[in-house]
């Protein structure tokens, strides 16, 4: 299972760094306030973009993972993600 590493930089931008044995990779996800509401209003942004990530390595190796994209960015490649995301965020 991945390390999963999230920071927030400042108000809508934060760096994951995904840990995988001796690899790891880094990216930047821009998130706005309506973004972090639409996918995922009841809990702390860095929860979602956690998650987010856990749906991405589900469905990917994290070298595929952009290493910058805005989160709505996601359902354009999957979408079933917002659907997913709330039900995750939900069960958790």
């Amino acid at each position: 299972m991945a390390d999963i590493r999230v920071q927030r930089l400042n108000d809508t931008q934060f760096r994951v760094e995904i840990h995988e044995g001796a690899s790891r990779t880094i990216h930047t996800v821009t998130a706005s306030s309506d973004d972090l509401k639409r996918y995922g209003a009841a809990v702390q942004p860095e929860t979602l973009i956690e998650k987010s990530f856990e749906f991405l390595l589900e469905r990917e190796p994290k070298e595929s993972i952009l290493r910058a994209f805005d989160l709505p960015v996601i359902e354009q490649y999957f979408p079933d993600y917002p659907n997913a995301i709330r039900l995750g965020l939900a069960q958790q």
